[in-house]
């Protein structure tokens, strides 16, 4: 029996007590003083937040388990400075770890990283294996730390470089995901995500990077932002680059997930991308929470696309859990433990 494994859900639905904590910690650093202890939260207070929300909602759309991360609209790099960014990506990472804790047969924990924007990678490199030393099976990695104005190198750059060793080291994938928007122009879900997916995908295509780093594995969000419905555009653009053709170069190691939020969209990233590139996924409780009205269904209920899929059962199996145990080994492992 196929194990449906959501690759992509956030903490969107964390105690009020932790949301306000932020609050003070960022008037703070404003004001020039020192934040307070972070406040206690009880287990119950995160059970009632989860069973009421995400686990509930994976019940009733048939569901097993998420790989789970910090909420990323709130990831904030930009606030602050480096100390900042860190005792907040801890203090997130210490609360998707108690999620996980608490349920562990359906929160598999992922990090996100104190990317603060004149700092350079050894910090999240150090949250990167603590967390993977407490049982984390990946991360979020953010291309534009500042929040919308893609001011730091691309990806192919070196300045990664010290981050993506690491992450081979530890074997564990990263989804490449901003956070919330700071410049106005840009929508946070409905521009700023779509368009940071696309520009890192055509960065990737620019250089050679997976030449230097050959395991190294990223998801590309929300469908892959437009990139499925310019795959021409793109494969077009690599062959006027001079590079191999886009399954030699980068889809080997780049993946998108399912986080589209109607069928012909998925329809379209099922006959575009091959399937063996995509993985399950929803982001619920995330950036679209109602119900389409053309269907009676909840916009994010995306397994409900994919079951409607015309392909192999043996590709439904791909997207819905072989696909994600292959790109997170740590998952993987941990489910063998299981016995599953």
């Amino acid at each position: 029996m196929t194990l449906i494994i959501d690759c992509h859900g956030h903490y969107t639905t964390a105690p009020a007590a932790h949301n306000d904590w932020r609050d003070v910690q960022k008037a703070a650093f404003k004001a020039g003083a020192e934040t307070p202890l972070y406040p206690s939260i009880s287990d119950d207070e995160i059970r009632e937040t989860l069973e009421t929300n995400q686990i509930r909602l994976l019940n009733e759309r048939g569901a097993d388990m998420t790989i789970f991360s910090p909420r990323a609209s709130a990831m904030e790099p930009h606030v602050g400075d480096e100390a900042v960014a860190t005792a907040w990506a801890r203090a997130n990472n210490d609360l998707i770890k108690r999620c996980a804790d608490l349920y562990p047969d359906i929160f598999a924990p992922v990090c996100m990283l104190p990317q603060s924007p004149a700092a350079d990678m050894q910090g999240s490199i150090a949250e990167l294996q603590r967390c993977v030393d407490m049982g984390f099976i990946g991360c979020n990695l953010n291309p534009d730390p500042g929040g919308g104005h893609f001011k730091h190198p691309p990806l192919t750059d070196s300045f990664w470089y010290p981050f993506y060793e690491k992450m081979v080291d530890l074997d564990v994938p990263a989804m490449i995901h901003v956070s919330g928007s700071c410049n106005p122009g840009l929508h946070a879900t409905g521009a700023y995500y779509i368009a940071a997916d696309t520009i890192a995908f055509m960065q990737l295509i620019e250089g050679d990077l997976f030449k230097d780093f050959p395991s190294l594995r990223f998801i590309i969000p929300h469908g892959g932002g437009a990139v499925p419905y310019h795959w021409g555009r793109y494969r077009g653009l690599a062959d006027m680059l001079k590079k191999p053709d886009l399954a030699d170069h980068v889809m080997n190691n780049v993946f998108f997930d399912t986080c589209v939020y109607h069928q012909p969209g998925i329809n379209l990233l099922a006959d575009v991308i091959g399937n063996k590139n995509i993985l399950f996924g929803s982001e619920m409780v995330g950036a679209v929470r109602g119900i389409d009205p053309t269907t009676g269904h909840y916009f994010d209920d995306t397994k409900r696309y994919v079951d409607a899929l015309d392909i192999s059962d043996n590709e439904r199996y791909m997207i819905f859990e072989g696909n994600a145990r292959r790109v997170f080994p740590r998952l993987d492992a941990q489910l063998k433990a299981r016995g599953l």
